[in-house]
């Protein structure tokens, strides 16, 4: 792999890219959808099947060779790349030539997301994964487009002014960044992983400043308005034998990582510049303690957690066990498994939580005034919207007194439905529930006065009013009526079933 890529052969690669339509899509009906779904489960010998049964097209040649990780015959290759051609693509670090045969030297596929600024796809390259192996990865391995990169894509606000991606490994939160942001600085602390950023900025026509170092350390005493991390936030064993990938584990003990992560958030944000990153934290028995830690990063910062997991250490073993390329049950296997167990039991750690942290820098002159941790393990979808509508409706409630707030006229999210719930023969529901089909997908248990006026909330009259024709229709006393829904209203802005 070339440091600084060569951009006449980029240029060529592109153009064949291009040219044999090497997209998510040209992919699937390369070798059809069950063989698509297979490869999620990394198993990729129905796609293998597929393309011994099909004409070598060259996006069936490519997706073998730069996917699947199968060599293919020379002849074969520079038919798919008569642009570029083998000696191009060995100098881009693509190839390494076998006689006739051509084997990968690298991972090369389309990825692509949508979202509200429309669908955007790139090409990303990257160090081979396990399917093309066959074995544990090294510990240098530099990760492509998974997963995690999605999740984190698909929970970060709009890119506005400036960006920071910390730990940018390949480039991918760049790449996305770089769609709607003035300037896009990448950090990495592996030179490998800032020549891969490098040949997909080139490759996907991105201008991306991209610099080496540990954390915050390239960007000292910069600001931005975004910063956005996929960090090696894996909780390792400090122990001999444990492999120390540099993708996933940064060479702190325990949740370090994050901690630094987090904390270092608050000396480089612009004024109300928001901070979104993956993370991993430990609970050592009691989870409010925990939570409460985690929160305390966060010091001089708006912060909201959101904990989507909650594995017991041996969950949480296998997982990183498994994601090295060690075939569970076997010696390797268990020999890892075990050094984790007693690594995390050394250190009293009963739960490894996961989830995403959402940082926001005050105003120039203001204080925070958002703490929040939530687990939420249920399906979500928009995320991004759902975490931007609740500072939003946070920010519209913090800045409102109770007498302020019931003179709002508010409106109930397009997403919520009321459920009722009855004993059979009941005339009276005995569990009404809002429920959010967007986001979040939270469930909230209300009374028959909130769910009532959570009901009219639809932008005509003032939260006071709405009250107060409630009471009269149950007989109540308007003023402990409105009493009740003004904390609770401040709540469902927060979570995003009342919109300010």
């Amino acid at each position: 792999m070339q440091e600084h890529p060569e951009p006449a052969l980029v240029e060529r690669l592109r153009h064949d890219l291009d040219a044999a339509g090497y997209t998510v899509d040209g992919l699937e009906a390369a070798w059809g959808p069950v063989a698509a779904a297979a490869l999620g489960r990394d198993d990729p010998v129905p796609a293998l099947a597929e393309l011994d049964r099909r004409p070598a097209t060259a996006v069936r040649i490519l997706g073998r060779l730069l996917v699947l990780g199968d060599p293919v015959p020379g002849a074969a290759l520079a038919e798919a790349l008569p642009t570029l051609g083998l000696e191009g693509a060995e100098r881009l670090g693509l190839i390494r030539r076998d006689g006739e045969l051509v084997a990968p030297a690298a991972d090369l596929r389309p990825f692509a997301l949508a979202d509200e600024h429309g669908v955007a796809s790139w090409w990303i390259v990257s160090d081979l994964g396990e399917l093309a192996l066959g074995g544990e990865l090294p510990e240098e391995h530099v990760l492509g487009a998974g997963a995690a990169s999605s999740t984190l894509a698909g929970l970060t606000l709009p890119a506005a002014g400036s960006v920071l991606d910390l730990g940018t490994g390949s480039g991918v939160q760049a790449l996305q960044a770089a769609r709607t942001a003035d300037r896009v600085v990448g950090t990495d602390v592996s030179p490998r992983a800032l020549g891969y950023a490098r040949l997909n900025a080139a490759l996907n026509g991105a201008e991306l400043d991209l610099r080496l170092g540990s954390l915050y350390e390239p960007v000292a005493g910069e600001r931005f308005d975004r910063i956005v991390s996929n960090p090696p936030f894996v909780i390792t064993p400090r122990r001999v034998g444990v492999p120390e990938y540099t993708y996933r584990d940064g060479g702190l003990p325990g949740d370090g990582l994050v901690e630094a992560v987090v904390r270092g958030a608050r000396d480089h944000l612009a004024p109300r510049g928001v901070a979104q990153l993956l993370g991993n934290w430990e609970v050592h028995g009691d989870e409010v303690a925990a939570r409460e830690r985690v929160l305390g990063w966060a010091d001089g910062l708006d912060v909201w957690v959101v904990q989507r997991d909650l594995l017991d250490p041996a969950e949480y073993a296998e997982t990183w066990v498994r994601d090295g390329g060690a075939q569970p049950g076997g010696r390797r296997w268990r020999e890892l498994v075990r050094l984790w167990l007693d690594d995390l039991a050394d250190r009293g750690v009963t739960a490894i939580g996961a989830g995403y942290v959402t940082l926001r820098a005050p105003a120039a002159g203001e204080r925070p005034t958002l703490r929040r941790f939530e687990h939420l393990a249920g399906p979500v979808s928009g995320v991004g919207r759902a975490l931007a509508v609740g500072l939003a409706g946070h920010d519209a409630q913090a800045a409102l007194g109770d007498d302020a707030l019931a003179a709002q006229r508010l409106r109930v999210a397009p997403d919520v439905t009321e459920h009722r719930h009855y004993w059979p023969g009941a005339a009276d529901p005995t569990v009404l529930e809002l429920r959010q089909g967007d986001g979040f997908t939270r469930t909230r248990r209300v009374d028959t006065a909130t769910a009532a006026i959570v009901g009219a909330c639809d932008g005509e009259l003032p939260l006071g009013d709405l009250a107060a024709a409630v009471a009269r229709l149950l007989d109540a006393d308007p003023e402990a009526v409105l009493r009740a829904a003004l904390p609770e209203t401040r709540e469902l802005l927060v979570e995003g079933f009342l919109l300010p």
